[in-house]
């Protein structure tokens, strides 16, 4: 007989399935029936779980952030500032960019954050995050403005694909070629 698993085990289960599915249908476009299913678990087992849809998003949310400041955490590197910003956008790209289900959760995250119910979450984490990225860097939360403003480019840059039809538009051409 397998063992049970506590329903701690269960809730970062359920939040893994749900960030995808999130991360391709956004908030309102998501079944929190299709998570159950696909957990393998049935929706009133979700909803003792997470007693909201809003509650399993926030918990997404959380996620999300949290993936964000580990990969700086773990790459942070340098003498100077710039190198430390450098090697944290670097590990970003790396790590991040290629995980099409991160990037796309943080847009879906991004997409809600004006909604009442997620606004103070979403607005709480990336401050955070702008303050780790600043405290990590050695520089004033100001300072970071370029590092947080080229990497939202380089979000979208992934998002289009651009590199699948750089040489088919100029534009794109000219943006991948910055981006390296």
């Amino acid at each position: 007989m397998a063992a049970r698993r506590s329903a701690e085990d269960r809730r970062e289960e359920i939040v893994q399935i749900a960030f995808r599915h999130f991360a391709e249908g956004g908030y309102h476009g998501t079944s929190t029936e299709a998570i159950a299913r696909e957990g393998g678990i049935s929706q009133p087992y979700l909803f003792r779980l997470f007693k909201t849809k809003r509650e399993l998003f926030l918990a997404c949310i959380d996620r999300c952030f949290a993936g964000v400041e580990a990969v700086f955490e773990a790459s942070v590197r340098g003498d100077t500032p710039k190198e430390r910003l450098d090697t944290m956008g670097r590990s970003y790209s790396e790590k991040l960019l290629p995980d099409r289900h991160s990037l796309r959760f943080q847009l879906q995250a991004y997409a809600v954050a004006s909604d009442p119910q997620f606004k103070d979450r979403i607005r709480a984490r990336y401050g955070g995050l702008v303050r780790k990225v600043a405290s990590l860097a050695g520089v004033s939360v100001e300072e970071t403005w370029d590092f947080f403003a080229y990497g939202m480019l380089v979000n979208v840059i992934s998002a289009f694909d651009l590199r699948e039809f750089a040489g088919q538009d100029d534009w794109a051409k000219a943006w991948v070629s910055l981006e390296e």
